[in-house]
């Protein structure tokens, strides 16, 4: 028998220290984003049915300012503004939704996020205020901001991003394109806990590989520590070189600040 199903594109935000990333996990005592939107779903939607189905995930403690999610919702359509108000009412106060819209069944969230935006946030030198620990990561060693500037200008193109992933599937695309990677000083995110000096590392593209993020990032700590230098960092993206990368930087200074969606098929 025919099923009418309706499709949503609902907009979120959450702060990601104290979950196990996005997806759901088999344990169930491991706190996901993904779990916790399920399970506010099931109370507010009652014998409803629906899915779920996410543009991308996020690691443990990685935070997002702007990500999404499609609701594939079985016979009965939502009313829009008031789901949107009784599913914040319900979210824990770590999880809010921005926005809901109605799609078609033409539109794939994953095909259709044509861009993505990640922030990094770190502060190096004197320990900051632990309140800050869920949104920037700080590093205890003198940094060359200069030096890690040039390098972060190496990632910008399309490059063999091998030793930025971790356990690539083997049909994995190791070319990437990174449309703008840069270092300034953090005026973005802000907050009176914060040090006095803390940075944001800008990155822009239209998809990533496990872990490419953070293991840029650490590979620009590497380089601002001196551990390795700028040429190491540009013959790492040479195809099938051996420059690995090992320092993968801790996940909690990263953050999903939004996702572009392309709405032509």
């Amino acid at each position: 028998m025919f099923r009418k199903r309706f499709y949503y594109l609902i907009e979120l935000q959450y702060l990601g220290f104290r979950y196990h990333g996005w997806q759901k996990q088999k344990q169930a005592e491991l706190k996901t984003v993904e779990g916790m939107v399920q399970k506010t779903l099931k109370w507010i939607l009652k014998d409803i049915r629906f899915k779920t189905l996410a543009s991308g995930r996020t690691d443990a403690k990685v935070s997002a300012n702007q990500a999404a999610f499609e609701l594939f919702v079985e016979e009965v359509p939502l009313e829009m503004d008031s789901f949107l108000i009784v599913f914040n009412e319900n979210l824990p106060a770590d999880i809010r939704a921005l926005s809901i819209r109605e799609v078609d069944e033409r539109f794939n969230i994953i095909n259709q996020a044509k861009q993505k935006e990640y922030l990094y946030l770190f502060s190096f030198g004197e320990k900051p205020h632990p309140f800050a620990a869920s949104l920037m990561v700080n590093i205890p060693n003198q940094l060359d901001i200069a030096l890690m500037q040039e390098g972060a200008k190496l990632f910008i193109g399309r490059h063999w991003f091998k030793n930025y992933c971790a356990r690539p599937s083997p049909t994995a695309e190791f070319y990437r394109e990174v449309t703008t990677c840069t270092i300034m000083p953090n005026t973005i995110y802000t907050a009176n806990f914060f040090p006095k000096e803390s940075y944001v590392l800008r990155v822009c593209g239209p998809g990533f590989m496990r872990y490419q993020i953070r293991l840029m990032m650490g590979a620009l700590f590497s380089l601002g520590k001196g551990a390795l230098d700028l040429t190491y960092l540009k013959d790492s993206l040479i195809e099938g070189s051996e420059n690995t990368i090992t320092w993968v930087a801790p996940s909690s200074g990263l953050i999903l600040n939004s996702v572009v969606f392309d709405e032509e098929d």
